[in-house]
């Protein structure tokens, strides 16, 4: 029996030398980007080891936690059913199963608006299974659907399936009579391939060698995927490629894009091989997206851009002629941040966000107002979901917030009627009223003020009212919002008396376009002395002290545990990073990785700008690790198959911070991707790994 290691594995200092802009700089653990090399899987493995020998004296509160989650769910349960066509589709979960099963059951008549009242334990009459996720999973340790689409007929289902991690998909179709796949099979696909409203093709898109969706093809059902024919090819690295067809299945919109660029594409739904027609000719740092109405018998086209309008606009075009006269629907409001449009044959739907919440309104396409939908609480997020039909006399809402679990309503539109259909159960005893949420400012570095949210158990006392163990939360780029939205897993920190935070830092859209803006490129450092004046409102009010605060991020959020982790390790106990963004020079210089080209937009180009080179220098965690200063304990978990965020810069981050003698752990999953594991057992079961750890470095690790 080997024994469990007790020394932190070192890594070899090889130096490598890179010079950029008469910058000469020596990467002593840049040969761990090797990923065949055994040397390199070795060294993961010993990093593994070590972290497990670390923290094998956690392994009853893990199981502690991992039983609690799977205690407040309920394991055997269904979704609430989607009219499409004639059938009612919805997904179901079984105690002891990793992956859901997609089933549907035929309507009761044309006229059958209301979802049945479908029984986890009982038989539904007509029930057909569409997919069990369980069975295309078996022999697989990872398993992903990255497209799952079924033919307006009903009669085949196509879906795509990862069993690496990596987000490369392979197509199959399925003739749902006989239950058999069709001998239809397409490789390396990206994720959101669909059949055409006919049933006859299947659009979807493939990457370039650097990971980039670059070129949607039409694959005609029960031929050869060589004989494939390409729609459209993007060859500007900074651009994605997406296609889809509108909900009135008139058009197949192919949307190019960057990070501050759109064009948009369409092609008649019923001649895909048409020449895609461009509906506004791309103009550097102009987005918008387009959907298609009739109104008033007339095709039209409603357009959110933002050509003059930071918070974007709403106009209408012919669809004719999308780029004659424009006709504003919704005028640009500073502070109210127009996000997107569903057209429905009757109405429209208009999701924006103000005053740092997600709303959401009903347009009538007659007056052109938007008629905002109320919910109680303060804090809350609430949006469009699941609405597949063109003509609904109903509208799917999603809801939910910190203490409310998540609630699916359907909206009479008619009537104004909001009727429950379902809240996300939560066992052994769960009451909101236990529970409290608020939000609270900070004041940043420049005076700037932050918005935090909150969330507690009551009964540990409010906020301020003496000192609590906190995690707070971050992320802070692309203009993504983290929403108030309730999580089962927190509840095993919250009932451990720790109160959860958010600090909706610049660089995330929380607060509209400009908050992004000033937390990008050259202001990115704003994302990171952000969070910094956040946890120290929270020490000065009270709320917490730094020996009781613990960080956490992922992804882009995980370049900040790292900057921060620099720029004041004082203020925490310890950093959680979640497959950090943490060698960032490193990757934004070589345009041959995945991403890289795409992200200039949203960092700067330090290939070709020396400021940019020297901006981001200064910065990104690797490069700026301190020798002699005394950091939180640091756990970094990573994937192996990553393609987002490659391994090996939580790998290289680790052995710097060894290096600099921080306590820091690596966790790499050898067989999954960005987004970790696969199944929901294994997915609480690491969430519980995650939270044992945080709750050790707070002391709580016995409660």
């Amino acid at each position: 029996m080997t024994s469990a290691p007790t020394a932190a594995p070192v890594a070899a200092a090889r130096p490598t030398v890179r010079t950029h802009h008469g910058d000469e700089v020596n990467d002593p653990y840049e040969w761990l980007r090797a990923k065949e090399d055994p040397e390199v899987i070795a060294h993961l493995e010993a990093e593994n080891a070590y972290t497990d020998a670390r923290t094998a004296h956690l392994s009853g509160l893990r199981e502690r936690i991992f039983e609690e989650i799977k205690g407040r769910t309920l394991e055997t349960d269904l979704s609430v059913p989607a009219r499409r066509g004639g059938w009612w589709y919805y997904g179901r979960t079984v105690a002891g199963k990793q992956y859901g099963i997609h089933c549907r059951a035929p309507l009761a008549g044309p006229d059958d608006w209301t979802p049945p009242e479908l029984s986890p334990d009982t038989e539904v009459p007509g029930e057909e299974v569409l997919l069990d996720g369980n069975v295309e999973a078996e022999g697989h340790e990872f398993f992903s659907l990255g497209s799952f689409d079924v033919s307006t007929d009903g009669t085949r289902l196509l879906y795509g399936v990862d069993t690496e991690g990596d987000e490369r998909y392979t197509l199959r179709i399925r003739d749902l009579a006989r239950g058999e796949d069709l001998t239809d099979v397409v490789t390396g696909t990206s994720a959101g391939a669909s059949f055409s409203p006919d049933g006859r093709h299947v659009v979807y898109t493939t990457v370039d060698d650097a990971w980039r969706p670059d070129t949607v093809w039409l694959h005609e059902v029960g031929t050869d995927a060589d004989a494939d024919a390409k729609l459209f090819h993007e060859p500007d690295e900074r651009y994605w490629v997406g296609a889809g067809f509108t909900r009135s299945d008139q058009y197949l919109v192919i949307e190019v894009g960057s990070s501050i660029t759109t064009e948009e594409f369409l092609v008649p739904a019923d001649d895909l091989r048409r020449e895609p027609r461009s509906i506004w000719p791309r103009v550097e740092g102009v987005e918008y997206s387009a959907t298609h109405a009739v109104v008033d018998g007339a095709d039209v086209l409603y357009i959110l851009h933002n050509d003059g309008a930071l918070d974007f606009e709403l106009v209408a075009v012919p669809a004719s002629d999308p780029q004659g006269e424009r006709r504003v629907v919704l005028p640009h409001t500073p502070g109210t941040r127009l996000l997107d449009v569903s057209a429905f044959r009757d109405w429209g739907v208009v999701s924006y966000r103000r005053e740092g919440l997600a709303r959401m309104g009903m347009l009538d396409y007659a007056t052109g107002t938007v008629a905002e939908l109320a919910f109680d609480e303060p804090l809350y997020a609430a949006g469009p979901g699941g609405n597949p039909e063109w003509a609904p006399p109903l509208l799917r809402i999603g809801y939910g917030s910190f203490i409310t679990p998540g609630t699916v309503y359907d909206y009479v539109v008619a009537t104004g009627e909001l009727l429950l259909r379902k809240q996300q159960p939560v066992l052994g005893g769960y009451s909101a009223q236990e529970y409290g949420q608020e939000r609270v400012w900070a004041t940043a570095s420049d005076g700037v003020q932050v918005p935090i949210s909150l969330v507690w158990k009551r009964s540990f006392g409010d906020p301020g009212d003496g000192p609590r163990p906190v995690h707070l939360y971050g992320y802070g780029s692309y203009e993504h919002s983290i929403e108030p939205g309730f999580s089962v897993a927190r509840l095993s920190m919250l009932d451990r008396g720790v109160v959860f935070a958010i600090a909706h830092v610049r660089g995330g859209g929380e607060m509209g376009r400009q908050w992004y803006e000033d937390g990008k490129l050259r202001h990115k450092r704003n994302t990171f002395t952000d969070f910094v004046a956040c946890a120290e409102h929270l020490v000065s009010t009270g709320i917490t002290t730094p020996d009781r605060m613990v960080a956490e991020g992922g992804s882009a959020g995980g370049l900040l545990m790292g900057a921060v982790a620099n720029l004041a390790p004082e203020l925490f106990a310890g950093v959680l990073a979640d497959v950090p963004f943490v060698d960032a020079l490193t990757t934004i210089l070589d345009p041959s990785l995945p991403l890289t080209v795409i992200e200039w937009d949203e960092w700067g180009d330090p290939l070709h700008d020396a400021e940019v080179y020297a901006y981001m220098k200064s910065y990104s965690p690797y490069e700026n690790v301190r020798d002699g200063v005394r950091y939180p304990r640091i756990l970094a978990t990573t994937s192996l198959n990553d393609t987002r965020v490659y391994y090996v810069e939580p790998a290289k981050w680790v052995a710097r911070l060894r290096e600099a003698g921080v306590d820091a752990l690596l966790k790499c999953e050898m067989v999954a991707g960005h987004g970790g594991v696969s199944g929901r057992y294994n997915s609480w079961h690491q969430r519980a790994y995650e939270l044992a750890w945080l709750l050790d470095v707070l002391g709580l690790a016995e409660a």
